[in-house]
């Protein structure tokens, strides 16, 4: 398959995504489902949030017929400190924020916008009816449908708790195995030998993973050896719902991941007409999907974000990468190859009205350093030579967010 040719980066990921399988759910309390994908996108509420109608002001609580006027205090009414005295004809309620109505009561008055003394509260003005009041039930009304967003999100597990839910079924965190391949490889942290670097892509990789959404299953560097790197890959297919390498995938006479794939297992596709990123392997072992990875790190990385990284969140019942498109501008010429589609590496900034992207260091595919610095993939497509000043492209913004 050396001549393969180069498959639309389009129909690449489509044909990943049809081997994504959704995991299955846990339950877990509301605070470790933090980020979570949620299982449960609407359900019924089963109470009135709030449960009774109560003050949105630090005031008094009183009957609006009796504004103005001065009005006899009968007692206060603070929250959770249980049912507060009735208003009547006449008379106010001390009320805190949050604390329940009094019977009888259809209105509260700011503590600033009135005075007491000597047991008595004056009210210059005339109070509304239903003046800093939250009704029963003004959020949630019980039997109300409530909708989710897919993951849980602060204001999600705000809204559940509110619901009275300690506990929600999550869906399980697909466990994705990470190896790097080659001789060179050092783990970080080890000493070099002659020849020798340290294994950057290992790390990156994990760290993509969890930030996908994804359980790590980390393994330390696979020398180039064939048999090493079959029974590895084996051993990480019965471990994992996915594996994911890096190098070994292209046409070098060390390059065995591709190899292992086609003796045993099958390999869909290899090669993709994106740029950073061409030489890529899809195929499955053991029935786990494994995806190689270019060896250059930002390879790896680039080709993370436009595959695997939608591959776990489709695992998940996620829909798409979960990152913000923009329509930037250039203002320099950035070239590329023609024959295909092209993620460069870009700091987007200026107004809202008008991003405007530039080249956030060298593009090559072993420059770290620049993707480091960058904020944004600027997608330039198939037939162009270059990202042209002045023209509009679409950039796919990095963030640290898994929605």
């Amino acid at each position: 398959m050396t001549d393969a040719p180069l498959l639309d980066p389009d129909e690449a990921l489509a044909r990943l995504l049809r081997r994504a399988r959704l995991t299955g759910a846990e339950t877990v309390t509301l605070v470790d489902a933090t980020g979570r994908a949620l299982v449960e996108r609407e359900l019924l509420a089963e109470v009135d949030v709030p449960g009774f109608a109560n003050s949105a002001m630090d005031g008094y609580a009183l009957r609006a017929a009796d504004t103005p006027g001065t009005l006899a205090l009968v007692g206060e009414s603070a929250a959770g400190r249980g049912e507060p005295p009735a208003v009547r004809p006449g008379t106010a309620v001390r009320i805190m924020t949050g604390a329940p109505l009094p019977a009888g009561a259809d209105a509260v008055v700011p503590v600033e916008e009135a005075s007491e003394a000597d047991g008595a509260v004056t009210i210059p003005g005339a109070a509304q009816a239903g003046a800093h009041v939250r009704p029963a039930g003004h959020d949630l009304r019980a039997g109300e449908r409530v909708a989710l967003p897919p993951l849980a999100t602060p204001a999600a597990i705000a809204l559940l708790a509110s619901l009275g839910r300690y506990v929600v079924a999550v869906r399980r965190r697909p466990r994705v195995a990470v190896l790097s391949t080659g001789d060179e490889l050092a783990a970080a942290g080890t000493s070099l030998a002659a020849g020798q670097i340290h294994d950057a892509n290992g790390p990156a990789l994990g760290a993509a993973v969890i930030l996908a959404g994804g359980e790590l299953l980390a393994l330390p560097p696979l020398p180039d050896e064939p048999v090493a790197t079959a029974e590895a890959l084996r051993a990480a297919a019965a471990a994992a719902d996915l594996v994911v390498t890096s190098g070994g995938v292209s046409v070098g006479r060390h390059d065995h991941v591709r190899a292992v794939l086609e003796a045993h297992g099958t390999l869909d596709f290899w090669r993709i007409a994106v740029q950073p990123g061409k030489p890529l392997a899809v195929g499955q072992l053991d029935g786990t999907t494994v995806i190689g990875l270019p060896g250059n790190p930002v390879s790896a990385l680039v080709t993370f974000e436009l595959f695997v990284r939608p591959f776990i969140r489709a695992a998940l019942g996620l829909e798409g990468d979960g990152r913000t498109r923009a329509s930037v501008e250039v203002d320099e010429r950035m070239t590329k190859d023609p024959a295909r589609r092209a993620y460069l590496r870009v700091t987007v900034d200026g107004e809202a009205s008008r991003l405007v992207a530039r080249p956030s260091g060298g593009q090559g595919s072993a420059q770290v350093r620049p993707l480091a610095s960058a904020n944004a993939l600027l997608v330039v497509p198939e037939g162009e030579a270059a990202a042209v000043p002045g023209r509009r492209y679409e950039a796919i913004i990095l963030d640290l967010v898994m929605t």
